[in-house]
């Protein structure tokens, strides 16, 4: 059975479901998005995710032509209609058809379409064992440029040093920000350990604010874990005791090396392992 894509309020055949190549979405990473995870049949942190849709919609000036509620409902519907009780969806607002300039104005009408599908970012294995990560040498988005705390469809810094990770043969690299200190990773958000205590970079560090890094920190609190957000360094991953990343598609990944350096006993720590198991409990609970 093809899979249906919701598109500007249908449910098409995914051979179907297609945008204008006049759309600035593709011309100009006109647009923004969310990537949402579903488990159990209920879909992950929704308000989360479609709060920081309409915020980063908001800050590009982009009008989404329907409200949260329906956007719930596009969301919910198109997970049914492809039979899921555990994907991936991607949910997208692009500014819609204009012409070969670059103005705004002469975009019309918003595209929506809402895509869910199956997703495996990591083999199981790397849970168990951890990965090997490099810095890059492209750095986050300044902020008094586009605000990293948009998630907008233009991610070409982040497909540059996603590049420099697969040329050095390891799965995500770590990108700084404007003054040299840690933001986050290619597609994930970061946190280390040491001496007990879960640091991880905050908003004014250049990141994104990740959903589910939210629902660590959280889940930090409620089982007595330390954690802070803290201004980091290249040098304070290289000293860590445990080093871990976040995403909607990586859950949460141990990293045991980076830029060759291994990290505490080379394995995934006690704090990273027992995360990871409250994260799989709060999800799927």
């Amino acid at each position: 059975m093809s899979l249906k894509i919701w598109l500007d309020g249908q449910l098409v055949d995914r051979a179907d479901a297609k945008i204008s190549v006049y759309d600035h979405g593709l011309l100009y990473g006109d647009g923004v998005f969310e990537g949402i995870r579903v488990y159990n049949g209920k879909v992950f942190e929704l308000q989360a995710h479609l709060r920081r849709l309409y915020d980063s919609a908001k800050a590009i000036r982009l009008e989404i032509p329907i409200s949260q509620e329906q956007m719930k409902a596009a969301i919910e519907q198109t997970v049914k209609a492809n039979n899921f009780t555990d994907c991936y969806v991607r949910a997208v607002v692009t500014r819609g058809v204009g012409d070969l300039g670059i103005n705004p104005r002469n975009s019309k009408s918003p595209s929506v379409f809402v895509i869910s599908d199956l997703i495996n970012v990591y083999p199981k294995e790397m849970y168990e064992k951890g990965m090997a990560v490099i810095t890059s040498s492209y750095i986050r988005n300044h902020p008094a440029a586009q605000s990293p705390r948009i998630k907008s469809l233009n991610y070409l810094n982040n497909v540059l040093a996603k590049i420099e990770a697969n040329d050095a043969g390891v799965p995500e690299a770590i990108m700084l920000n404007h003054a040299g200190n840690v933001a986050e990773c290619t597609a994930d958000n970061i946190f280390m350990v040491r001496d007990g205590q879960v640091q991880t970079p905050g908003t004014a560090d250049g990141i994104l604010e990740g959903v589910t890094r939210k629902a660590i920190m959280q889940l930090c609190a409620k089982n007595g874990i330390d954690c802070i957000e803290k201004t980091l360094q290249r040098h304070d991953l290289y000293i860590a005791d445990e080093i871990f990343v976040t995403g909607t598609g990586a859950e949460v990944m141990p990293v045991t090396k980076v830029d060759g350096r291994v990290i505490g006993t080379g394995e995934p720590g006690s704090i990273t392992k027992r995360l990871l198991q409250l994260f799989h409990k709060y999800v799927r609970g």
